[in-house]
């Protein structure tokens, strides 16, 4: 995938450090999961990632589109799909009319936008809740809708931070499935704690620690780095925590 962060850098408030200070980092196409421990700076690239934040210095691009960079820039915002770690719904609409809004807001017509949130809200499971009212839901429904508002319109790249956050295993099953079948039709970064089924879902692996990648390859290479005669089932946490340098 050509989603690529050239000298990046990027910080709260003048006074502070650098979250992200001259990266680099061009991410692979298919599917990636981004690892790291809490205040790595995994939140703030996928933002960055999105075009809801520009960096400080260096430039975001994906293809020949840049995040910053006039209509171009609106151009590259059609093109990405985020779902924040924390998404907002606005009060009172159904689920049908809060991925119909989404997709508005995308650059897709109204009429367009409409026709589309049903197939999307099939994906994620809830066809039979199209019209009800967000508010109603689940804390889990309520993230899969989060979800079915990411895939509503034709986006080339799916950014997720931490998208299975209040979903049960049943929930969690139904989303690494999901993201099986988006596989050769839109990149996806995902961001997460979990790294129990990398095999299944993913195809590259990057580690992150203090604004830059500590790793990148693919899975199978991530998995190689777990320490021999490790537990059978914790290869993967074992790899995570070598190459981290014995834990976060």
């Amino acid at each position: 995938m050509p989603l690529q962060f050239h000298d990046c850098t990027f910080r709260y408030g003048r006074r502070n450090q650098p979250v992200i200070n001259g990266l680099n980092l061009n991410f692979s196409s298919g599917h990636t999961v981004l690892l790291g421990p809490n205040g790595a700076g995994k939140s703030t690239l996928l933002t960055l990632g999105s075009g809801a934040w520009r960096p400080e210095r260096g430039r975001v691009c994906l293809n020949r589109l840049d995040s910053a960079r006039g209509r171009r820039a609106r151009d590259y915002r059609k093109q990405v799909s985020w779902l924040p770690q924390r998404p907002g719904f606005l009060p009172g609409l159904t689920c049908r009319e809060h991925v119909a809004y989404i997709g508005w807001l995308k650059g897709m017509n109204e009429r367009a936008a409409w026709t589309a949130a049903p197939a999307a809200l099939d994906r994620v499971g809830l066809s039979k809740h199209r019209d009800h009212r967000i508010k109603s839901l689940s804390g889990g429904q309520q993230q899969r809708v989060a979800i079915a508002g990411a895939l509503g319109h034709d986006a080339e790249v799916l950014l997720l931070d931490e998208p299975t956050v209040g979903l049960d295993p049943q929930q969690r099953r139904r989303f690494l499935d999901l993201l099986v079948s988006l596989r050769g039709s839109v990149h996806v970064i995902v961001s997460t704690h979990d790294i129990g089924d990398l095999h299944e879902a993913f195809d590259e692996v990057v580690v992150f620690e203090a604004g830059r990648p500590r790793f990148q390859g693919a899975v199978e290479e991530f998995a190689a780095h777990a320490t021999p005669g490790s537990v059978p089932g914790r290869q993967l946490e074992s790899a995570y925590t070598t190459i981290l340098g014995g834990g976060s």
